[in-house]
Parts: structure tokens; sequence; C-alpha cells
């Protein structure tokens, strides 16, 4: 008895949900689920028919179509994120509806309207990598769409994603920018330090009256955390040419030349208020660190000092972490470096003094051919720093045992 043959095609999918949509159902529920359908009705369908695609299925924040030309998926794709653009231009950022959209193309199944597979499964994951009002497209997608459409494609590299067991290429959609405006602008280079932009923070009080409080309270941030030696902040100038605009880290690292993104939004009820902050790395969109404080208005520059020594007491050392995560994770590109460093760390594991001296001795092989591959480097002081625990417990003289008196 033989089983029912599968439907299988080769399909570009598409999978894009609402940023934010937690927050924005929350504030206001009926408003949300009305904006979301007056979008799709005037927007989302029209262009999907329009670009010869199906919509498989639909959630509360979510939308899965099929296309069967990739080309067609780009395309499609970037006309509804510059047409949610142009309709967010009036509106307070806070309110706004943005969409994160990913594209694959692979083999599915299709079973009863719906599809499965590992192409869906990766598009969502590439959903999930762009930030909101962005595209992400796997590299199987930019080979077919490159020098096809009006559009550019920063390479993102390999991503490790969720439940996917390989490496993804991935590309990020330009699209916003004209090509002239690209030129006139050009991104900035990031500096040789650890650098970081306190952007405006939402005045989600609702009393347009508090925005002096909202601003004098990034104001003392940015001073409290430009009193770290090893960090280049940028000037609340730069920085505030962002309020009250939506705000796109991937960009803003890119025109400040910022490593690191700290924002944050400011709510009231009654005498209270809630401070809220988030720390982003900008080149990978990863959320470092975040957290909330509280407190009263009777004394408001005493709760604005507060808070400003707090957050910098909390995020220096998140970002020491995130730069020695960073330092860690460097490769070399000189293979006779990396050998050596593979025998120093072979070494390393016999855990003696022979074994240390020998790894110690490969790593600062390895140094001169790549002065910057810490690996190498933080093997030495590993290797010394088990020397001298183990000399420490060599010279330690043997417990007396006590006389009675």
């Amino acid at each position: 008895m033989s089983e029912g043959r599968v439907e299988r095609r080769l399909a570009a999918i598409l999978a894009a949900d609402v940023a934010g949509y937690s927050r924005l159902m929350e504030a206001n529920e009926e408003g949300t689920l009305a904006a979301l359908r007056a979008i799709r009705r005037e927007l989302g369908d029209p262009k999907i028919a329009e670009h010869r695609g199906r919509i498989v299925k639909t959630t509360g924040d979510g939308l899965l179509a099929e296309f069967a030309s990739v080309v067609d998926a780009v395309r499609y794709a970037v006309e509804v994120q510059r047409a949610m653009a142009e309709r967010n231009a009036d509106i307070p950022p806070a309110k706004c509806i943005e969409f994160r959209i990913g594209i694959h193309q692979g083999d599915i199944i299709v079973e009863d309207g719906d599809i499965f597979g590992d192409g869906v499964n990766l598009a969502a994951r590439l959903e999930s990598l762009a930030e909101p009002g962005g595209i992400c497209i796997s590299g199987r997608v930019h080979a077919d769409v490159a020098g096809k459409l009006d559009v550019g494609f920063d390479d993102l590299g390999e991503q490790q994603v969720k439940n996917i067991s390989r490496p993804v290429r991935v590309f990020r959609a330009q699209f916003r920018a004209s090509k002239a405006a690209a030129e006139t602008l050009p991104a900035l280079a990031l500096a040789d330090k650890p650098s970081i932009a306190v952007l405006p923070f939402q005045n989600m009080t609702g009393d347009a009256e508090q925005e002096y409080f909202v601003d004098g309270m990034v104001e003392e941030i940015t001073t409290a955390i430009s009193k770290l030696p090893w960090l280049f902040v940028i000037a609340r100038n730069s920085s505030f040419t962002y309020k009250g605009k939506p705000v796109d880290v991937k960009q803003v690292a890119r025109e400040l030349g910022v490593r690191y993104v700290l924002e944050g939004s400011v709510r009231k009820a009654g005498n209270r208020v809630r401070i809220t902050g988030q720390l982003i790395d900008t080149t990978t969109g990863a959320h470092i660190w975040g957290d909330r404080f509280d407190g009263a208005l009777d004394d408001i520059f005493e709760l604005q000092d507060q808070v400003a020594s707090s957050v910098a007491g909390v995020i220096e050392p998140k970002l020491r972490q995130s730069e020695i995560e960073r330092a860690s994770r460097k490769p070399t590109a000189n293979l006779t470096a990396y050998d050596l460093y593979l025998r120093a760390v072979a070494q390393s594991y016999r855990y003696t003094d022979e074994g240390f001296a020998e790894a110690v001795g490969l790593s600062r092989q390895a140094l001169p051919i790549d002065p910057s591959y810490a690996p190498a480097g933080a093997l030495v002081a590993w290797c010394y720093m088990l020397q001298r625990a183990r000399a420490g417990e060599r010279c330690r003289p043997p417990t007396s045992p006590r006389l009675p008196a």
C-alpha cells in the first residue's frame, strides 16, 4: 500500500509581522485593529494581487505569503515598506505601525492551502532579523534579484538563527534613501573605541508639558555616561536630530558611526513616573540590556540624578562584557595563526607546567602574524593565570598540627 504523494513546489516565501504589536495593542486595541484592517484593505491585499502573490494565512500581527517569483516578492515588500513610511510620516512614533519582512526561496510542502517546510521557517527567522520598517532576504533570494531591482543590499554575512542548524547568509535591503542622498550622506565609520548614542526618549505621559522632563532625563544620562573614559559618546545635539521620528537603530549607526544605541520612554500615572531604557547593539540589532525605573515627581532633579547614575552604573559592565565577547568572536583570516592557536589550545588542555609553557610559546608565535587575534592573546593570559595558581599551591606550607595548650 503506497502513501499519497506529497505536493511540493518551489516558491518565494514572505513572512511579515508588526513590530511592537503588544505595545500598540496595550495602548489602543480597537484603534490598532482598525488601522491594520485598513492597511490590509488599502495596501496589502491589492499589492499582493498586483505582484501575483497569494496570502497563505494571517495572524493578529503577522502574515505569510508565497510568490512564484522572488523578484515579485521583493518588489512587493519594498513597495509596502515605502508606502508604510509615507503613512507614518505625520504619526507620532508611539502610534506608528511598522512591519518587519523576511523573504526566502525554497522548496515547500503544500497541504490544504497551507505551506510547510524549512523554507517557511527560514523566512520567519529572516523576518525576526529585520529592523522595524526593514526587509531581510536570504543569500538565495539575493542571487536571483541582484541587479533586477532599484534596491541596494547590505551583506550581513552568515547568521546563526534559531532552530536552523546551518548558518544563513543574510542581506538587508536598502530602499529608503535615493541614490543621490546616499552619495551626499555617506555612512560614518565606527569610532576606534566603543561608541554610543543616547537617543531622545519617547514622552508617553500624555502631557506635552512634560517634554522638558523627558529631554532633561536624556541629557542627564548622556552626561553620566560620557564620564566613562573608555566610551565615545555622541553629543546631545547630534542625537536629538532623531527626536519625534521613527528610529531605525541601524540607520542611526550608519549616520552617527556608533556601535551602541540607548533608547527609552517615560510614562506617568498621577505623581509617579516610570522610565524604561534598553541598550541595543547596532551591528546585530540585539538587545544587550533593558530595565525600568520608578519614582515620584516630588523632586524632579533628584529623580533625574538617580536614574542617570543608575543607568550609567548598570550599562557599563554590560558594554564591557559585549566588547569582550565581540573581541573573542573575531576570527583570523590567517590560517597559520589559526593553526598555531589550535595547537596552543591542545597543549593548554594538558594542565601541566610544560603544557602551559608550550601553549604560551605557540600563542606568541601566532600574535605577530595577526596582532588583533584576540583568542590567542586571551590564551596567553589564561595560561599565565593557571601557572601562578599552580605555583601558589606548591609554595603553600603544610598546615601544622595545633599543639595542646
